[in-house]
């Protein structure tokens, strides 16, 4: 498989690559990870995983191309992803990642506007994905909230059902769900690149500049990706201020930040089980509250 991948990359590169060491590398619960250094002092990050997923390995290797075209914050930059061994893999260049105030401090909240700042004619993206290991819908779509409720909330409740979710959780989502527009009075928001999962795991630092990784990109409202950053911590009192010192965000995200947290609750709940069926619930009846 190694001798497959080394192939590759020279195929993608233009130059040979002979490997002469590798090493796995801890992190994500998806995908295997290795370090695979050359001869010539190159190395690659590389993910592997069943062949079945070699379109997860394409998705995430477009969207980490439409974060760079953005040329607002720095991404690990794709080589070439295929199959190996029988197996998918992806390859990408390295980058000596750490872990420190700045991967979530006040430059990475300007580079986040910057990035938030470009647009595409429709919600969505031109490409499905996946967030996790859940699939992720991105027909173009001219209307958030039909957006946000059709391709995000209700795939979520439908998978929900099917893995045993309690009758209150469903029936409240599907009440959520009916009166979606209500949340969104007078704010019309743009259709902004996402980086689309930007919890603090997903960041990081290479030679002082923020980095962000393992996205699931889409074009959709900024809100979500700030939501995201509060979901689960991580990010600094800095990075929030300097996020809305160059672009503020709208008064009504104060009720907005827990119906878009919502979808990724939802889809723990999917991925992980009982412990996240609580916090929807709790977040579904909050938001009904807020309607009343």
């Amino acid at each position: 498989m190694i001798a497959e991948i080394a192939r590759a990359i020279s195929a993608a590169s233009g130059k040979t690559f002979h490997p002469v060491r590798q090493h796995a590398v801890s992190g994500g619960c998806i995908n295997q990870s290795l370090s695979l250094h050359g001869q010539d002092g190159r190395r690659f990050f590389i993910k592997i995983n069943q062949a079945a997923q070699l379109e997860t390995f394409a998705a995430e290797t477009a969207g980490l191309m439409e974060l760079h075209a953005a040329r607002a914050i720095r991404v690990p930059q794709p080589l070439t992803h295929g199959l190996a061994g029988g197996q998918s893999f992806l390859a990408m260049e390295w980058l000596d990642l750490s872990r420190g105030a700045e991967h979530g401090g006040a430059r990475l909240g300007e580079q986040l506007a910057r990035l938030h700042a470009r647009t595409w004619h429709a919600f969505g993206w031109w490409r499905d994905n996946n967030i996790g290991g859940t699939h992720q819908a991105n027909p173009a779509t001219p209307d958030w909230v039909a957006f946000y409720r059709d391709q995000r909330l209700r795939p979520q409740l439908e998978l929900a059902a099917q893995h045993g979710a309690a009758k209150d959780l469903i029936d409240g989502g599907e009440r959520l769900l009916a009166e979606l527009a209500a949340f969104f009075p007078g704010y019309t928001p743009r259709a902004s690149l996402l980086h689309g999962d930007l919890w603090s795991g997903n960041a990081g630092v290479a030679e002082g500049v923020p980095v962000l990784f393992d996205p699931a990109v889409y074009y959709g409202d900024r809100e979500t990706d700030i939501a995201m950053t509060e979901l689960f911590g991580g990010f600094t009192t800095a990075f929030h201020a300097a996020y809305n010192a160059a672009w503020p965000l709208d008064p009504g995200y104060a009720t907005r930040r827990l119906l878009y947290q919502l979808y990724h609750l939802l889809n723990h709940f999917n991925l992980f089980g009982d412990p996240y069926a609580r916090q929807s619930r709790q977040a579904i009846e909050h938001l009904l509250a807020e309607l009343r």
